[in-house]
């Protein structure tokens, strides 16, 4: 609880006002991407919206993409793009405390407070205002350039469902520390190769399969190795609800074996959805998640 602050002491124009009423599902989008207790991440503000990125060990990388079209208010008043260092657990955390189930809270989020803080402040409860104040501080590292390009003239890419993905890597944990990946061409199909205290092979047959393996194309068959704990943390925090609506994570494999996982998380306000006479159902607002993920170097 927390009296309004004199604006004398304020800056004359925030880089960033904005307002959000689905507070659970940008703590759903934010937890993805949450695969240590302590991690630091990387906010950026933009005329486009918020993105914050995490990093670990030069190998692997993850993208929030929050758009402005997310957002019921979007005021952006910055020259440039401003960047600031954060707890992305305290920052889930203190998003935690405005959400409450079956509820959707609006918040908003505002940058910087006096002290270069992120205020987040509670806009819809009639009885109490909850109030935070989240420390900021300047980033310590650039992070690292991904340069993910495409391995050819068309994209090396398939999508799966969320859940059928999950599992899989989940199933892999058994064998050991190496995953490999790879695309083949005929047939057409995604296998999944574990290798360490024995082996595991999941196959994704495109044809015998296109409820789980929905899209897929390759026109150069690729197979590349990854760390397991890396690929892991590409799906082992996506909360349970969004692996519940099943949406398909889209994976490619670029230049140098590069992997990208991207999946798609609804921050759609929690109402009973409204279908017009035409069948029509209004596209849900979604955030984008992406992991970046280095293969592993091959051994001589």
């Amino acid at each position: 609880m927390s009296s309004s602050s004199s604006p004398a002491i304020e800056p004359d124009t925030p880089d960033l006002i904005c307002q959000l009423d689905n507070v659970q599902g940008m703590v759903d989008a934010l937890t993805c991407v949450r695969w240590k207790r302590h991690q630091d991440a990387l906010v950026e503000l933009s005329e486009h919206g918020i993105v914050l990125i995490v990093e670990e060990s030069g190998c692997l990388q993850a993208k929030v993409y929050l758009q402005r079209e997310l957002f019921t208010k979007y005021e952006y008043g910055a020259q440039g793009r401003p960047r600031f260092g954060i707890s992305l657990g305290l920052l889930v955390d203190c998003l935690n405390t405005f959400s409450s189930p079956g509820h959707s809270n609006t918040i908003e989020i505002k940058y910087p407070g006096p002290d270069m803080e992120l205020l987040l402040k509670s806009v819809d409860t009639l009885n109490a205002c909850i109030y935070s104040e989240i420390r900021t501080r300047i980033p310590e590292t650039v992070t690292w350039d991904y340069n993910f390009e495409q391995a050819g003239s068309a994209p090396l890419t398939f999508t799966v469902k969320s859940a059928a993905l999950k599992e899989a890597i989940d199933d892999l944990e058994w064998p050991g520390s190496s995953v490999q990946i790879s695309l083949q061409k005929e047939p057409p199909c995604v296998i999944f190769r574990g290798e360490g205290h024995g082996d595991l092979q999941i196959d994704f047959m495109y044809y015998a399969n296109t409820d789980l393996l929905l899209a897929f194309h390759c026109d150069n068959e690729v197979s590349y190795g990854y760390k397991y704990k890396f690929l892991k943390a590409t799906t082992a925090n996506i909360p349970g609800n969004v692996v519940r609506e099943n949406r398909g994570s889209k994976l490619t494999i670029g230049r140098g074996g590069m992997l990208k996982v991207q999946h798609l998380v609804s921050v759609a306000k929690a109402l009973a959805p409204q279908v017009e006479s035409a069948g029509y159902q209004p596209p849900s607002r979604i955030a984008y998640i992406e992991f970046f993920v280095k293969p592993e170097e091959p051994a001589n």
